[in-house]
């Protein structure tokens, strides 16, 4: 057998870099791989659940309504979970450190910090309410989902948890943007 002239290259499936834990895919991005999925995944939820409100509210489809939602919730719960992990592990101030909205020194007060502060005060209590407006629809409506006495309840509270899941995703896609996408390069 005789040696090739020119052997195929290797098959990199992730981006090779000298931050702390696994890159992520997004292009032109320094985020870490749970970042990035973190950030993509928003991308989906968004229509997904625009798409969940008008089924029930418009179409009355409650069945489909609440598989949507206990399918976001599972893949976000888990995505959150793994998120967190990585960024406990990781960090993420030192693939922050580009981009000119980030000042180490200033962790909490520059742009990234910030933007990173009014996205947690979106973010976390909307994972509190969401998380009470899954459990009791799963607790206090009937199997199949009909309306009944929990209906207005869960139509106020889950409109006010749909509105902090789309800011929670805005203010998230800033933080991102100012903190792994923006380099001093790309703003001149």
């Amino acid at each position: 057998m005789e040696p090739e002239l020119f052997p195929p290259p290797p098959v990199t499936l992730l981006a090779q870099s000298s931050y702390p834990g696994i890159s992520g895919f997004v292009p032109g991005s320094r985020g870490s791989l749970m970042l990035d999925v973190v950030f993509v995944a928003m991308f989906l939820v968004v229509p997904l659940l625009i798409a969940s409100v008008y089924l029930v509210k418009y179409r009355r489809q409650y069945g489909l309504h609440k598989k949507l939602q206990l399918a976001m919730a599972a893949i976000l719960l888990v995505a959150v979970l793994l998120f967190e992990l990585d960024i406990r592990i990781n960090g993420w101030e030192e693939r922050a450190a580009p981009s000119p909205y980030f000042d180490s020194a200033h962790k909490w007060s520059c742009p990234a910090g910030i933007a990173l502060v009014v996205h947690l005060c979106f973010a976390v209590p909307t994972l509190l309410l969401w998380s009470i407006v899954v459990v009791q629809a799963l607790r206090k409506f009937s199997r199949p989902p009909l309306p009944g006495p929990h209906s207005q309840w869960h139509a106020r509270w889950a409109t006010l948890g749909a509105i902090g899941m789309v800011l929670t995703a805005v203010t998230g896609w800033l933080f991102y943007w100012l903190a792994f996408v923006a380099t001093a390069k790309n703003l001149a």
